[in-house]
């Protein structure tokens, strides 16, 4: 892996609080960080597709229920 050391400050607090988790005291601050950013952009794309999805569907639920409307009358359920 190509690496590029980088300095972020962190306020006191948050630092206290990276240096005590236990994935920081296995693996390294950096690791921990390096794992962090990775979360928190994965989040933020499925955001955005979520979002893309979303909007996508707005005032389309008609036309996507008239396209599985067979389905949906030839769908039987099991006798309860």
């Amino acid at each position: 892996m190509d690496a590029k050391p980088v300095q972020v400050s962190f306020d006191i607090d948050l630092l206290t609080r990276i240096d005590r988790d236990p994935e920081a005291l296995a693996h390294g601050r950096a690791a921990f960080i390096r794992s962090a950013v990775q979360v928190y952009l994965a989040a933020k794309r499925r955001h955005e597709v979520e979002s893309l999805l979303a909007d996508a569907c707005l005032g389309q639920s008609d036309a996507m229920l008239e396209e599985v409307a067979d389905l949906l009358d030839r769908q039987t359920w099991p006798n309860g």
